[in-house]
């Protein structure tokens, strides 16, 4: 009896250690491109930490910054394959793959990431587009406004616009040839050197990466074509089948995380822009004010973009001027 008593006692004190059914620790991982050192690396390392704390433990997320687990152009498929679990890159990296989403990138005239942002989500919650059905979307973000810079003279009309090389892929590529530029498809990790060497005239990209990719000691120009400024969207997506392993009430906690950071990152994007432009003006640069009458014929010359994308969008089955014009409206 007493030898029963003994194992009886040892029994109910495995079960006491054991974790409740349903509570099991997951564990999950976090592929990004940005460096650890980027300010919005340090954004999605901090999403990983807050929501292992606020769901006590019970989600944990080991982050894997700087392209180590999943390329930048992967990073989507990757998620969906399951070679990471969760995915934060840019969906334009996949060219021709989210119709609906890509009408947030269009030079609509961006002046601030929270802009981007408030857009990009409010797209996709709009539209649900069956292009993102094979994952669970976090959040998404843009970067601030994407614009014009120069190395060896101000852009200051359309006619200085001709004939320049200008560094640009996707939607700014299309619009540097809209308005008269030559674009050269290349990446923003060889456009320094293209700058430096003189390959390229100048370059597309958002304020930030004046400083960010130290852009400004290059660009010694900047114009403010604010009426035509383009965006990037970032996603954060997660496997779906890793998704539905997680609780549902730590689901719940994640989705309210992700409404918190999708504010910060656009908040880190325009603190970001403002460093940038105070960059390339303390390496010597000049920013050009465009006249609000030059502005207008750069948004005239930008129209064949949006017209394009509406026509392509419209090929592919989707209804692209009502996608356009909720997208127009979400900025005013």
């Amino acid at each position: 009896m007493r030898n029963l008593f003994t194992t009886l006692l040892a029994a109910a004190l495995l079960c006491m250690a054991l974790p409740a059914t349903g509570s099991a620790q997951t564990r999950l991982t976090y592929s990004t491109f940005f460096p650890p050192a980027n300010h919005q690396a340090k954004l999605a390392a901090q999403w990983c930490e807050e929501v292992e704390k606020r769901t006590n433990g019970e989600v944990v997320i080991d982050f894997y910054p700087g392209q180590t687990l999943t390329k930048a152009p992967q990073c989507y498929d990757g998620v969906v394959e399951g070679i990471s679990d969760i995915g934060f890159s840019v969906l334009a990296y996949s060219r021709g793959r989210f119709p609906v989403m890509a009408a947030v990138d269009l030079p609509l005239g961006y002046k601030s990431a929270a802009q981007a942002t408030t857009t990009a989500n409010a797209v996709y919650e709009k539209f649900t587009p069956e292009e993102l059905d094979d994952v669970e979307v976090m959040y998404f973000h843009g970067h601030g406004p994407g614009l014009l810079f120069t190395t060896e003279k101000g852009v200051r009309t359309l006619e200085d616009m001709q004939g320049l090389k200008i560094r640009s892929t996707g939607n700014s590529a299309k619009l540097v040839k809209a308005l008269g530029g030559t674009p050269v498809a290349k990446s923003m990790s060889e456009n320094y050197q293209l700058l430096q060497k003189g390959v390229v005239d100048g370059s597309m990209h958002p304020i930030e990466s004046n400083k960010s990719f130290k852009l400004g000691e290059v660009c010694k120009f900047g114009t403010d074509n604010f009426d035509v400024a383009y965006t990037t969207v970032f996603f954060i997506v997660m496997n779906k089948s890793k998704w539905g392993e997680i609780a549902p009430e730590h689901q719940a906690i994640i989705r309210e995380i992700n409404k918190e950071w999708a504010t910060r990152h656009a908040e880190a994007w325009d603190a970001a822009d403002v460093e940038g432009r105070q960059f390339l003006i303390d390496k010597g640069g000049e920013v050009v004010q465009l006249t609000p009458e030059e502005s207008a014929k750069w948004v005239k010359a930008a129209q064949p973009v949006l017209d394009n994308y509406v026509e392509e969008t419209n090929g592919k089955g989707l209804e692209g001027r009502v996608i356009l014009e909720f997208t127009k409206s979400t900025i005013k």
